[in-house]
């Protein structure tokens, strides 16, 4: 209740300060503007919005699916985790901003650079957060396991995947709240749809309001996205406490 009324007070100071006229709204339109311009634009918000959501799910999946293959394979073979590990941290150093272009004029200005550029940015913590996981898997648990002449593959199936699952579902849930940051980036490098093109086409011909509705837009996407996964994790991974504000 509290943070509502402290965002309600933030927006009715945005809206305030706008209707003064202390800021231009061409730099920053009030709230209800956006909200008019969400509605007003929906024709052309719409679609944006569809596209980028189609990428960004293809991505996130596509990041999944890699992050998944490189952290078991981080875990389970060290000639494969010393081969690895410094690539997948090393890939975070690279600006994903400066080798969108690039992308972009290798692999045209279809859906493909879009997915590769939001599986790069994903793939990570994804990576790092499973392979994190599976190696903090209770010793005690393993050495069971072995007594009771457990395979590898068995052990990495009964064991040490289903305990790795909240630390990969908390590198999912990273993963799809900064998803849209690589499908924004790939959109403005190229493309004639999505939500980042439709910054761009906004900024270009000073709609602010309706480059403001985009940002909304993408910044629910990011949040209904971070509650789908949580809403999944609490379904899969049903044996771990959780604790609520106020439990002693």
């Amino acid at each position: 209740m509290s943070a509502a009324l402290i965002i309600l007070a933030g927006l009715g100071a945005w809206e305030a300060i706008v209707r003064l006229g202390w800021v231009d709204e061409l730099i920053l339109p009030a709230p209800t503007q956006v909200l008019d311009a969400l509605w007003t634009d929906r024709g052309l918000l719409a679609p944006d919005l569809a596209t980028t959501t189609w990428e960004v799910l293809l991505g996130l999946a596509a990041a999944i699916a890699a992050g998944a293959l490189l952290g078991i394979a981080m875990h389970v073979s060290p000639r494969a985790r010393r081969a690895l590990r410094p690539l997948v941290i090393g890939s975070q150093a690279v600006p994903v901003p400066g080798i969108a272009p690039l992308v972009v004029l290798v692999l045209g200005f279809g859906l493909a650079p879009k997915v590769l550029l939001v599986a790069l940015v994903c793939f990570f913590p994804v990576a790092i957060n499973l392979y994190d996981g599976l190696r903090d898997t209770d010793a005690d648990a393993r050495k069971l396991l072995r007594s009771l002449d457990a395979s590898r593959w068995q052990t990495l199936r009964m064991l040490e995947l289903p305990s790795a699952l909240p630390s990969t579902f908390t590198g999912v849930k990273i993963a799809a709240a900064v998803a849209v940051i690589g499908a924004v980036f790939a959109e403005w490098s190229g493309s004639d749809s999505g939500l980042g093109h439709a910054l761009l086409t906004a900024n270009g011909q000073l709609a602010t309001a309706r480059a403001f509705a985009a940002t909304l837009l993408l910044f629910l996407l990011a949040i209904v996205l971070y509650a789908a996964f949580a809403v999944l994790e609490r379904r899969v991974v049903d044996w771990t406490p959780r604790s609520t504000p106020g439990d002693s």
